[in-house]
């Protein structure tokens, strides 16, 4: 069966740079959090959700990215089912990224 193991492992380089969208990206929800505490006016609020959504929606073709380019390409070596599975796998996730 497939063995899981970290997307990124041994690239410090990427993890940091995905920590680094997940603090802005947790900042501008906080952002958003304060607005609604402070009746902030709607428009201003949907455009900052907008805002946010988006930032999550790049994080995670990125993240998607690196997959393809690492487990995804280290499983076609592979072959056989371990191939079949990080397929499967793979088009799941792009599948549950295109309906949200």
């Amino acid at each position: 069966m497939s063995e899981q193991h970290g997307h990124l492992e041994g690239n410090d380089e990427a993890v940091q740079a995905h920590l680094k969208r997940l603090r802005r990206i947790e900042g501008q929800v906080r952002g958003i959090q304060r607005m609604v505490e402070e009746e902030k006016y709607c428009i201003d609020i949907l455009t900052q959700v907008s805002a946010a959504t988006k930032a999550l929606q790049a994080l995670a073709l990125s993240l998607l990215d690196d997959h393809m380019a690492h487990c995804l390409v280290d499983a076609a070596r592979q072959g056989g089912e371990e191939q079949e599975l990080k397929l499967r796998e793979a088009s799941e996730a792009i599948a549950r990224l295109v309906k949200s």
